[in-house]
């Protein structure tokens, strides 16, 4: 794994990429091994980069060599770890928890889908944990990582196949 094919994210809120630092939001109950299902926090470990969503209403399809497709208003994120379809794409309407992708507020006008807990999924390990835009005051997700919408995509230009995320842990 070479420096340019790595997103190192820190639990002090810092991302660093392709020689850039930036400022991101984490988990409102911090960065930590253990990921549990409601927890608030972000996991700490390697994660691969599986691929982009993005609102095709809001924006053109980000740049980027990742895989990039578009997020409709029926496409959910099972987060019910007692359903088969746990930490899986869902279509909506669905009886089960889910995140709803198609959001108002913007934070998921982009969102990377991170390889954690997807191979295969185990439930109660943690769902949606994505990469993606922020709140404008950078508050705390529900155990994501995100950045400003700018710098996301500043990001994700420089992306691709391989590239992966290591969230430090705290020490």
């Amino acid at each position: 794994m070479t420096t340019d094919s790595l997103i190192e994210v820190f639990p002090d809120g810092r991302l660093a990429f392709a020689g850039q630092t930036y400022r991101c939001a984490l988990g409102r109950g911090g960065v930590m091994t253990g990921k549990r299902e409601g927890d608030g926090a972000t996991p700490a470990g390697h994660y691969p980069l599986r691929r982009v969503l993005y609102r095709p209403d809001r924006l053109p399809p980000p740049a980027t060599a990742l895989p990039v497709a578009p997020i409709a208003e029926a496409d959910g994120w099972c987060d019910d770890s007692g359903h088969p379809a746990y930490n899986r794409p869902v279509a909506l309407p669905f009886a089960a928890g889910h995140e709803r992708l198609w959001r108002e507020d913007g934070l998921y006008d982009v969102i990377v889908i991170l390889g954690h807990n997807d191979d295969p999924p185990m439930p109660g390990r943690g769902s949606a944990i994505f990469f993606h835009v922020a709140r404008p005051d950078h508050g705390p997700t529900e155990g994501c990582v995100a950045l400003a919408r700018p710098d996301l995509l500043a990001v994700l230009r420089d992306c691709r196949p391989g590239t992966e995320m290591l969230i430090h842990g705290p020490r």
